[in-house]
Protein backbone atom coordinates (compact mmCIF):
# COMPACT_ATOMS: atom_id res chain seq x y z
CA UNK A 1 0.00 0.00 0.00
CA UNK A 2 1.10 3.28 -1.03
CA UNK A 3 1.40 6.72 1.61
CA UNK A 4 1.35 9.79 -0.31
CA UNK A 5 3.26 12.54 1.84
CA UNK A 6 3.65 16.19 0.92
CA UNK A 7 3.96 19.61 2.26
CA UNK A 8 1.23 22.00 1.55
CA UNK A 9 0.19 25.57 1.66
CA UNK A 10 4.36 26.92 0.96
CA UNK A 11 5.22 24.83 4.19
CA UNK A 12 2.16 25.33 6.67
CA UNK A 13 0.78 21.72 6.68
CA UNK A 14 2.33 18.32 6.05
CA UNK A 15 0.08 16.21 4.18
CA UNK A 16 -0.52 12.38 4.59
CA UNK A 17 -2.89 10.90 1.86
CA UNK A 18 -4.29 14.18 0.45
CA UNK A 19 -5.34 14.71 4.22
CA UNK A 20 -3.87 17.83 6.41
CA UNK A 21 -2.28 16.07 9.31
CA UNK A 22 0.39 18.42 10.81
CA UNK A 23 0.64 22.20 11.01
CA UNK A 24 3.22 24.68 11.90
CA UNK A 25 2.85 26.96 14.50
CA UNK A 26 3.31 24.34 16.92
CA UNK A 27 5.62 24.19 20.12
CA UNK A 28 8.27 20.77 20.08
CA UNK A 29 10.36 19.99 22.76
CA UNK A 30 13.53 18.98 20.94
CA UNK A 31 16.45 16.96 22.62
CA UNK A 32 19.34 17.90 20.12
CA UNK A 33 22.71 19.60 21.00
CA UNK A 34 22.76 20.52 17.38
CA UNK A 35 20.11 22.66 16.92
CA UNK A 36 20.85 25.16 20.26
CA UNK A 37 22.63 25.42 23.14
CA UNK A 38 19.31 24.24 25.04
CA UNK A 39 19.33 21.43 27.03
CA UNK A 40 16.09 21.03 25.28
CA UNK A 41 15.08 23.14 22.71
CA UNK A 42 11.23 25.11 22.93
CA UNK A 43 11.04 24.58 19.24
CA UNK A 44 8.69 26.94 17.61
CA UNK A 45 7.74 25.09 14.08
CA UNK A 46 7.19 28.01 11.23
CA UNK A 47 8.03 25.89 7.94
CA UNK A 48 8.16 22.51 7.03
CA UNK A 49 10.85 21.82 4.56
CA UNK A 50 10.21 18.40 3.53
CA UNK A 51 8.60 15.50 4.84
CA UNK A 52 10.18 11.50 4.47
CA UNK A 53 9.27 8.23 5.68
CA UNK A 54 11.73 5.62 7.59
CA UNK A 55 10.66 2.37 7.69
CA UNK A 56 6.84 3.51 9.44
CA UNK A 57 8.05 6.81 10.89
CA UNK A 58 6.66 9.89 9.34
CA UNK A 59 9.51 12.48 9.59
CA UNK A 60 10.03 16.27 8.50
CA UNK A 61 12.68 18.83 8.42
CA UNK A 62 11.39 22.22 9.59
CA UNK A 63 12.79 25.59 10.17
CA UNK A 64 11.77 26.77 13.54
CA UNK A 65 13.09 29.29 16.04
CA UNK A 66 14.18 28.20 20.00
CA UNK A 67 12.14 30.26 21.99
CA UNK A 68 14.28 30.12 25.15
CA UNK A 69 17.44 31.27 23.42
CA UNK A 70 16.53 32.72 19.86
CA UNK A 71 18.49 30.18 17.63
CA UNK A 72 17.03 29.47 13.94
CA UNK A 73 17.22 27.33 11.81
CA UNK A 74 16.89 23.67 9.93
CA UNK A 75 16.32 20.80 11.71
CA UNK A 76 17.83 17.17 10.98
CA UNK A 77 14.81 14.77 10.90
CA UNK A 78 12.40 14.63 13.59
CA UNK A 79 9.43 12.27 13.83
CA UNK A 80 5.66 13.35 13.61
CA UNK A 81 4.10 10.28 13.21
CA UNK A 82 3.32 6.66 12.46
CA UNK A 83 1.69 4.83 9.04
CA UNK A 84 -0.24 1.93 10.96
CA UNK A 85 -2.29 -0.47 8.82
CA UNK A 86 -2.52 2.25 6.86
CA UNK A 87 -3.38 5.08 8.19
CA UNK A 88 -1.61 8.04 10.06
CA UNK A 89 -0.92 8.23 13.77
CA UNK A 90 0.26 11.62 15.04
CA UNK A 91 3.05 11.44 17.67
CA UNK A 92 1.47 13.15 21.16
CA UNK A 93 2.53 16.70 20.91
CA UNK A 94 3.90 16.53 24.18
CA UNK A 95 6.68 14.43 23.81
CA UNK A 96 10.32 15.19 23.35
CA UNK A 97 11.14 14.59 20.01
CA UNK A 98 14.60 13.28 19.16
CA UNK A 99 15.84 14.29 15.64
CA UNK A 100 17.26 10.71 13.54
CA UNK A 101 21.37 11.26 13.54
CA UNK A 102 22.42 12.25 10.34
CA UNK A 103 24.32 9.56 8.38
CA UNK A 104 26.92 10.32 5.49
CA UNK A 105 25.67 8.34 2.42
Amino acid sequence: MTTRLRVLDDGAWISVDNYREVRVSELWRLDSDEFCACDLTDLIVENFQTVGVDGSTVEVRVYGQCIACGASGTTGWIPVGRILDGSFTEIDRSVVRHPRPETNS
